[in-house]
């Protein structure tokens, strides 16, 4: 019996995005949900940095195509035999593990337990910008900040979001303002820092100055809590300045450069990481967590708390357009999401 192939976007080299083979239109095995897994008819799919640092250049090849993409919003196809959230139809979004294939194909495999139901207020292309972005950002202000579900406890807080505009802070901005945090961003060009303020930012200060004068004659002498969102190792000086006594700093950035973790000790600051694929790489025991923060984002979305960040849309999913956004991605400039839609 001939196996049913499906179409993708892989490499088996890692090379610059301006050569033509470091993305390339593929034909691969169709796969079947077994377990607690779904098979999604993939829609639309939205590009992160982290598909351009898995793809950079590296003295490695693969034997098969890997695939990226780890953004998606699509159909239920089929489900596994021991799957119960969802059902054959259903429109979903989620983000996917950086251990499995990833999005970028027609078919796609996810444990459901980190699968939403797609907002129905968006159509696809809208809601392939969201999950990445939005389970990042909840994780880190209410799983690592400690900042409160109830809006009332967080009167009179500050988060400092560096790097405000772009896909994690566009909805950190959000999910801060909706929890009743003052919310000061940083952004350096007046895109961004329109983009920022009309996301709901309260303040803008730029990071490529100090931020305690900054922040000083914007009103502020200190903030609870920061949120980084670029370059861990830059800003952390400025951070640590920044943060209030027994304040908390999270960062999503990795670092080359050694941390001087002393310089939050008299304050008793803690510093925490995050990344939203912990949870799915180590089969935490609450992986079902990202199912239900992404229907909660889905139900923000519908009730018009949180908007999509989408800003460029470009059809159809193939290796041409996937280069081209990945090429738009490592200016670190872009304003919100980029979306592909459509095989």
């Amino acid at each position: 019996m001939t196996k049913e192939t499906m179409k993708a976007v892989g490499l088996y080299k890692y090379l610059p995005i301006e050569n033509p083979e470091s993305l390339i239109d593929v034909e691969v095995d169709k796969p079947s949900p077994t377990g607690r897994d779904l098979l999604v008819r993939v829609q639309a799919v939205s590009v992160n940095p982290v598909d351009y640092k898995v793809r950079s250049p590296k003295n490695r090849e693969e034997s098969v195509p890997k695939v990226l993409g780890w953004d998606v919003a699509g159909v239920v196809e089929q489900v596994g035999p021991e799957s119960t959230l969802f059902r054959p139809g259903d429109e979903v979004y989620y983000a996917g593990s950086i251990i499995r294939p990833g999005g970028n194909s027609e078919f796609h495999l996810v444990d459901e337990r980190i699968v939403g139901v797609k907002p129905s207020t968006l159509d696809f292309a809208q809601a392939a910008a969201l999950p990445l972005t939005s389970i990042t950002a909840w994780e880190s202000l209410y799983d690592r900040l400690g900042v409160s579900l109830n809006k009332a406890d967080n009167a009179g807080k500050t988060l400092l979001i560096i790097g405000a505009a772009g896909g994690v802070g566009s909805i950190a901005i959000q999910l801060a303002k909706n929890s009743g945090l003052t919310v000061i961003g940083t952004a350096s060009r007046p895109e961004s820092v329109s983009w920022a303020k009309a996301l709901g930012a309260d303040h803008i200060i730029n990071h490529f100055e100090a931020f305690v004068p900054q922040l000083k004659a914007a009103g502020f002498d200190q903030v609870d809590y920061v949120l980084c969102l670029n370059s861990t190792g830059k800003h952390w000086a400025n951070m640590a300045e920044a943060i209030a006594p027994q304040g908390k700093i999270c960062s999503i950035v990795e670092t080359e450069e050694l941390l001087n973790l002393t310089l939050l000790k008299n304050k008793s600051v803690t510093f925490a990481w995050e990344l939203m694929f912990t949870r799915s790489t180590y089969q935490t025991p609450d992986m079902i967590e990202q199912h239900k923060l992404l229907n909660e984002v889905a139900r923000l979305v519908d009730a018009g708390v949180i908007r999509t960040t989408t800003n460029e849309t470009l059809r159809p999913i193939n290796a041409e357009n996937l280069r081209k956004a990945h090429a738009m991605l490592e200016t670190e400039r872009t304003v919100g999401k980029v979306v592909l839609e459509g095989f």
